[in-house]
């Protein structure tokens, strides 16, 4: 059975469609009637209660909102939009970089982080310098030494060809002042440093 009531005539008929040898298509009955009426009055009335939650969620200020299950605009939590945010810019690179300037001490050892420091990252891919500044020249000098290791075991963590090449910087002289017993043109203490 199809669900409808067959009748004893149309046992071979498909869809309702009349037999071949039958010259008018069956009469609908009273029952299918009712139906076809019943399922046109479900549409409109579902076409109406639509139109009417559209217009109340309008007046309350909002456009649809989630029910009880999860929605793409329910909030999330803060560490997975920030992660997404990564995504969606190609911020994946500088995050990285910018985590290994705050573990610096751990990549590094802590004698060599006491005295020098990263101060930033270029992100070009021509380029892909990180730079470093040291508090004495000596430092600066065995951090020049290091760098190879050094650009080995950050390509390690953060993944190949993201360090190409360290750049170490020494330590900056005291600020230059100016004034009435200064000769011209000289540089100051600033001529011993660098």
């Amino acid at each position: 059975m199809t669900g409808r009531d067959e009748r004893p005539g149309e046992a071979g008929a498909v869809g309702g469609a009349p037999e071949a040898g039958s010259p008018k298509p069956p009469e609908v009955s009273g029952v299918d009637l009712a139906r076809v009426a019943l399922r046109a009055a479900k549409e409109q009335a579902r076409a109406r209660g639509a139109a009417a939650q559209q217009k109340k969620q309008a007046r309350r200020g909002g456009g649809l909102r989630s029910g009880a299950r999860s929605h793409g605009r329910d909030p999330q939590a803060l560490g997975s939009a920030i992660s997404r945010l990564i995504t969606e810019r190609g911020w994946e690179t500088p995050a990285a970089v910018g985590g290994v300037m705050g573990r610096w001490p751990q990549i590094v050892g802590d004698d060599l982080a006491k005295h020098c420091v990263p101060l930033r990252y270029d992100d070009d891919p021509a380029a892909r310098v990180l730079t470093v500044s040291c508090d004495s020249t000596a430092w600066a000098t065995q951090l020049r030494l290091l760098a190879p290791q050094l650009v080995a075991r950050l390509n390690a963590d953060l993944g190949q060809g993201t360090v190409r090449m360290i750049k170490v910087v020494g330590p900056g002289g005291p600020e230059r002042r100016y004034g009435p017993l200064r000769a011209p043109g000289s540089k100051g203490p600033g001529d011993t440093y660098g």
